[in-house]
């Protein structure tokens, strides 16, 4: 009989961690949450996350699988509380679900979403700051949201990739072609201060390629470059063509979807 699977769902302040994935000697958030596992359950754990987050990058709806062994029956409720208080601040696990054998929270994901909100003005409240990227220049939003149209649909986005893991994965013939469902800018309030909002959804991302793409929008914002630009630095295939990496306390991995049914299952909310 194949044991079964569990799947946590969780949020996260990404301030404290050293990134999502875990790291020898370094605070991560998949760290924490294996050792609070492995306390629980007795045992070494390891898990599988459905999207990578950097340094500093915060997390609504990230989710997390692992396989329990043959025999174990872990209370959800327990299970849900206990890894809760045992993985430290700045994390949250909201719930615990048993879904189907064998099913990943990476590999099986069809879509993520990410948003990015900026602050524009000099003086963001002391609760609004942690969360955005506050910029003190007026923004033009209509040519932000020209430039991100060249970036909807399936395209290489070599230029928004961090260098060294573009050439990591060219060495292991993997590709840097990406596909982007939906890049919105909207308004949206965050703890009482107007923000603007860019939304990403795509099937998978590159390292740092959200964040990429929200330094180029900007760029365009700012009136560095007209929107056409966008256009140029994506055939470019070359990072240094793009504009900068957008902080990382701006961005938020928003949620992530499967396909109908995969999460319907036995769960534990807290």
């Amino acid at each position: 009989m194949t044991p079964d699977t569990i799947a946590l769902l969780l949020t996260y302040n990404g301030a404290p961690f050293a990134g999502f994935a875990r790291q020898p000697d370094r605070k991560t958030v998949q760290g924490q949450i294996e050792s609070a596992l492995s306390t629980v359950l007795r045992r070494e754990v390891r898990t599988v996350g459905a999207g990578r987050t950097d340094s500093g990058v915060h997390a609504l709806g990230q989710v997390m699988s692992f396989d329990l062994e043959e025999g174990e029956k872990p209370d959800l409720f327990a299970l849900r509380r206990s890894v809760d208080v045992l993985s430290g601040d700045g994390i949250g696990v909201y719930e615990v679900r048993r879904v189907r054998p064998g099913f990943s929270a990476r590999f099986d994901a069809v879509r993520r979403t990410y948003r990015y909100r900026i602050f524009q003005g000099s003086a963001a409240s002391i609760f609004c700051d942690p969360y955005v990227w506050q910029i003190p220049k007026h923004l033009d939003v209509a040519s932000m949201e020209k430039a991100a149209d060249y970036f909807v649909g399936e395209h290489d986005f070599r230029s928004f990739c961090v260098t060294n893991t573009a050439l990591e994965l060219e060495k292991k013939s993997l590709s840097t072609s990406r596909e982007i469902l939906a890049l919105t800018l909207f308004p949206e309030e965050h703890f009482g201060e107007r923000c603007l909002t860019v939304e990403v959804v795509g099937n998978a991302f590159l390292h740092s390629m959200v964040r990429t793409l929200v330094g180029t929008l900007v760029e365009v914002g700012v009136g560095h470059h007209e929107p056409a630009w966008a256009g140029e630095v994506l055939r470019a295939r070359d990072r240094a063509a793009a504009g900068p990496t957008a902080p990382a306390q701006g961005l938020t991995f928003y949620k992530v979807e499967y396909p109908p049914h995969f999460l319907d299952s036995e769960r534990a909310r807290g």
